[in-house]
């Protein structure tokens, strides 16, 4: 079953208190999105340790509950 875009906004909010998450559906089939997220824990870190800090959040469900996940990252 697809994740919802709140699940993902839940999960996310979770790991990374303070952070901002835009998120968006991009095909209309609940299974591929976009996020902005926008975290002060972000500062100093390169993208690749941003975008690694979010998918952790997510656990084990990239490639499972959720397919695809076009990701911005920002430190704020």
């Amino acid at each position: 079953m697809p994740m919802a875009a709140a699940e993902i906004e839940a999960a996310i909010l979770a790991a990374l208190p303070g952070a901002t998450v835009e998120i968006s559906d991009l095909a209309g089939d609940g299974d591929h999105y976009a996020a902005i997220v926008t975290a002060p824990q972000f500062a100093g870190l390169n993208r690749v340790a941003q975008q690694r800090l979010v998918y952790n959040a997510l656990g084990g469900r990239m490639g499972g509950a959720l397919h695809a996940l076009k990701l911005t990252t920002r430190a704020s």
